[in-house]
């Protein structure tokens, strides 16, 4: 799936030109011949990658196009295309947010050069605010990918949950990205640029869950060598998100409850209660409702926490949104690794789409970044996917010489080739391994994985 290009030309015979140009850079062209045609495009929701626009267009020129597109279409890179080298005329392009300025006769080594930097720019930039809006609680609905496909249903039912602090329970397989959806909830509601504080319920040892959460004082234990305020007081005013709530012992879920009933924490060791203002958004994997019937739940802090459910579908539920995940995680990692790689094969985008993810979206993204790694050229190829599968190798139990290995270091071993077989899907992961989902993470924030 190549990138495509918008080239807004009224000249039948240089907008032929163009795209033979076009095509010969690899990339696709999308043709309008004037300005209400190519904002046409843009307003029906085309992938579109960058736009190439004449300066002498009938009706609406050049310039008064690329104004009300970088009004409407801020992040889209734009290149000006004239006929006349006029400086007064670049410098307003480049005043208005063009990326850059091209004379015609279009030179193909020229606009090989322009498009490549203008994209490459305008995927820094999309990474940058993206990274921004989350660090600042600004990430919203708008960032999340997928959310005018198939995610369009419990999109609407999150805009609805962000409009107010009803507590939230999201449902849905690992690796859906139930993380993702509650930062976005966040993101549009009126705590946003307040703190969000994700916390892994299933990570948490259990002497130390009521201390994480709620806090303690100096001394209030064995090795409490200096004050903390908890994950509650750190989201004051803004949202705390309890990743795997069912994995929460009992003790604490007692705790808990009383924290949503009464508004206040009172830290370990501490003599006195402290209000905290913070919105609960919840999560879990599996069905709450067995866990209550089992005794493994309490009941009251269930229905507490689960005034508004919403499902969060597996990948394989949406298939359609495949090629635009692919896509968004090859441009991250190709900025975040200054890789060539800016391409997925049509090949590649059919096999993606067909292939079963279990470990859901987090699998899909590593798969991209392991195929990544593994591409010669600028296009990842079904064949960098296998290729990255092949190059796992078995773990060999002895050292030099035959001289047994240390258990430690199998153990790592053990748990890096567990995450990558099931593709970053801990919950399988540490199944095939025999461990309870606890004691996996344990043992990666033990080994430093986490």
């Amino acid at each position: 799936m190549g990138q495509t290009i918008l080239l807004v030309e009224d000249d039948p015979m240089q907008a032929e030109l163009a795209q033979a140009m076009l095509k010969r850079l690899g990339y696709a062209a999308r043709v309008a011949g004037n300005g209400a045609s190519a904002l046409k495009v843009l307003q029906e929701g085309a992938a579109i990658d960058l736009a190439l626009l004449d300066i002498g267009l009938p009706g609406m020129d050049g310039l008064e196009l690329l104004e009300l597109i970088k009004q409407r279409h801020p992040l889209l890179p734009c290149i000006i295309l004239t006929g006349a080298q006029d400086v007064e005329t670049a410098v307003k392009a480049m005043q208005l947010g063009a990326a850059d300025f091209m004379g015609k006769p279009m030179q193909l080594d020229r606009m090989r050069v322009a498009l490549a930097n203008a994209l490459k720019t305008a995927l820094l930039e999309r990474e940058v605010k993206r990274l921004v809006a989350k660090a600042e609680g600004h990430f919203t609905f708008e960032n999340l990918v997928g959310a005018d496909m198939g995610l369009a249903d419990v999109v609407r039912l999150g805009r609805k949950a962000a409009a107010s602090d009803i507590p939230v329970l999201l449902n849905g397989e690992t690796g859906t990205g139930k993380e993702v959806f509650a930062r976005a909830i966040h993101g549009e509601s009126h705590r946003a640029g307040k703190p969000f504080v994700a916390v892994n319920c299933g990570a948490i040892p259990l002497n130390l869950a009521e201390s994480i959460l709620f806090g303690h004082e100096k001394g209030a234990f064995t090795g409490a060598i200096a004050r903390s305020i908890g994950k509650f007081r750190e989201a004051e005013g803004g949202t705390i998100f309890l990743d795997e709530i069912g994995d929460l012992p009992l003790e604490t879920q007692v705790k808990l409850l009383r924290v949503l009933q009464q508004k206040e924490i009172t830290a370990v060791g501490a003599d006195h209660a402290v209000p905290v203002n913070v919105r609960v958004i919840s999560a879990t994997n599996r069905k709450l409702e067995d866990d209550v019937a089992q005794g493994r739940f309490r009941e009251d802090l269930y229905y507490r926490l689960n005034v508004l459910q919403i499902l969060i579908p597996a990948l394989r539920e949406r298939a359609g949104d495949i090629p635009e995940l692919a896509r968004y995680f090859l441009e991250s990692f190709a900025v975040r690794e200054d890789r060539a790689v800016k391409n997925l094969a049509p090949q590649t985008v059919d096999m993606l789409s067909k292939r079963t993810w279990v470990g859901n979206v987090r699998e899909l993204e590593n798969a991209i970044h392991r195929a990544m790694v593994m591409a010669e050229g600028d296009t990842l190829l079904p064949s960098d996917f296998t290729a990255a599968q092949q190059g796992k190798q078995e773990m060999p139990v002895s050292g030099v010489a035959g001289a047994p290995r240390p258990l430690a270091e199998l153990e790592r071993e053990a748990i890096e080739n567990a995450l990558a077989y099931f593709g970053g899907n801990v919950t399988a992961a540490a199944k095939a391994l025999g461990l309870a989902k606890s004691t996996f993470y344990r043992k990666l924030k033990e080994l430093e994985l986490l």
